[in-house]
């Protein structure tokens, strides 16, 4: 049946939604993946039914929660977790983001999936922090990571932004933390589109400054950084950066405009990946790295290409608001049976943006269920007063 879909000029066009999912989600998922590292950073899953609200504690819906990750370790994928897509500073406070750890590690250990989990300071409540609340602000959260078993992952810290006077500062911070890390960590460079409060990151607003500091920090500490996560949405920069690693320190992708590519690689090198977009990708995504795996990258840039219009179309400016639609398409999907979302975000895309969003996933064939992505789509045009 014909769908009526608006658009941002307020017309509405009509689109035929498909009858069956791509034949690759019906894949029954393999071995590891042996030519690159991959993880899916995953959203959260909101209780519907806590009183709670946008200014009130995170309620999540720990069962939904919990199977979402078990779909993508099914596939191979391993999840980064408490990451910016699980709303961190976002919706979801540090007494939350903990237990998610906690359950989300346990989880992992029990079915065998691969588990990495973001350690950052968001626990702090004043905008004056000190150098030393920064350092165990940090401290605090890497003890909870290690002791769930999971592998830290540095997140940028909105306090540190704000504290810190230059370069110097962070080198001490993070040479700090990287010293007593237990085990080597994943370093996360998140830029200001993702979260202006992250602007002059590394200590200057200019990238190339910046970038010498951020590799600076690696390069003392070499044996202590599995590798990094570059967030810039900048293909050039991102290989740049790549290229001026140290010998064994990974480089995950976190370029949701350019990950095809970017994984892909060149003569050079190639990118791992860690990324937002694999949360509604998880299944094609896994598949695509498993054509990668044989050796046939014209095969992965297939499958995953078709993609990046989805991808952007999510991450479009404010870049920040994407875990709205990665959300929206996991209730199509019918990895949820709602789309309530942690502090209210489903309210921060318009529908024209969720029915653009809803029309790119089902032609690609992303919905397990066509027709119940439909009847959940039809349902919320309806609720929008959008006659069909």
């Amino acid at each position: 049946m014909t769908l009526h879909l608006p658009d941002a000029h307020g017309a509405l066009r009509a689109y035929e939604p498909r009858t069956e999912p791509l034949p690759a989600l019906r894949a029954t998922p393999g071995s590891a993946f042996t030519s690159r590292t991959v993880f899916s950073a995953a959203h959260v899953v909101a209780d519907p039914y806590a009183d709670t609200g946008p200014d009130g504690p995170a309620a999540v819906d720990w069962d939904a929660t919990l199977a979402f990750r078990r779909h993508l370790w099914s596939h191979g994928l391993g999840v980064a977790e408490a990451m910016d897509t699980a709303q961190r500073g976002m919706g979801l406070d540090w007494a939350t983001a903990a237990e998610l750890i906690r359950r989300s590690a346990a989880e992992a250990r029990a079915t065998g999936g691969r588990i990495a989990c973001g350690v950052g300071t968001d626990q702090l409540t004043t905008t004056t922090a000190t150098l030393a609340e920064v350092r165990s602000a940090y401290e605090e959260q890497l003890a909870v990571v290690e002791e769930s078993g999971a592998q830290a992952i540095l997140m940028a810290s909105r306090a540190l932004a704000a504290t810190a006077e230059g370069p110097d500062d962070y080198l001490e911070v993070y040479g700090h933390l990287l010293r007593q890390a237990a085990e080597p960590v994943i370093l996360h460079w998140l830029g200001p589109m993702f979260d202006p409060a992250l602007e002059g990151y590394w200590g200057s607003s200019d990238l190339d400054t910046a970038t010498d500091t951020f590799l600076e920090v690696i390069a003392a500490h070499p044996d202590k950084v599995d590798g990094i996560k570059v967030s810039l949405l900048d293909a050039r920069r991102e290989v740049d950066l790549r290229r001026r690693l140290p010998q064994g320190v990974r480089c995950y992708t976190g370029d949701d405009f350019n990950y095809p590519e970017l994984i892909a690689g060149d003569d050079q090198g190639f990118s791992h990946a860690l990324l937002g977009i694999f949360d509604p990708l998880g299944p094609l995504a896994a598949e695509a790295v498993r054509v990668l795996d044989t050796g046939d990258t014209d095969g992965f840039r297939a499958l995953l290409d078709p993609t990046v219009e989805l991808s952007r179309h999510l991450f479009q400016a404010p870049t920040r608001y994407y875990k709205t639609g990665v959300v929206f398409l996991a209730w199509l999907a019918g990895h949820q049976s709602h789309f309530t979302m942690v502090g209210g975000l489903q309210s921060a895309r318009s529908l024209p943006h969720l029915a653009r969003a809803y029309e790119l996933a089902d032609g690609l064939g992303l919905f397990p269920d066509p027709k119940l992505a439909e009847e959940r789509m039809r349902n919320l045009l309806s609720l929008y007063g959008v006659n069909q």
